[in-house]
């Protein structure tokens, strides 16, 4: 296997709410797709939106899910300045904080918050972590 990570799914509850959620409230770019899907372009990736009971059904296991999902998405920017915007503009579109952005043990600035379907995505300045030239 390469060394790369193609398109992350994410099985939601509702996929129009998410639509909004990611669409206008995080601003990712939307790409056509077909009604029961929604993809967006990341940087180097895709983030894919579809029903989580569909999702659980298409893998061949059980769409039911409690607590921690045991993995979280991460988006590194660079400054905290722009980890305190990323979370505010979170919040605005309906995310739940649930680790505000503070200095971290290992020498950066980072914060957590949950989507609507209680996905974790970490916002983090790492002084130490090379940042891509598209987000320079």
């Amino acid at each position: 296997m390469k060394p790369r990570i193609s398109m992350i799914t994410l099985g939601v509850s509702d996929l129009q709410r998410s639509i909004r959620f990611y669409e206008q409230g995080l601003s990712l770019p939307r790409m056509d797709s077909p009604p029961e899907v929604a993809f967006f372009t990341l940087n180097g990736t895709w983030l894919g939106l579809y029903g989580r009971d569909a999702l659980a059904e298409d893998a061949s296991v059980s769409g039911r899910s409690e607590g921690f999902a045991g993995f979280s998405l991460a988006h590194n920017v660079s400054s905290e300045q722009e980890v305190d915007q990323v979370m505010a503009q979170a919040v605005a579109a309906g995310a739940v904080v649930t680790k505000a952005a503070q200095k971290t043990d290992w020498g950066g600035y980072a914060g957590y918050f949950s989507d609507p379907d209680g996905y974790l995505w970490e916002i983090a300045h790492n002084p130490l972590f090379w940042v891509g030239p598209a987000d320079k």
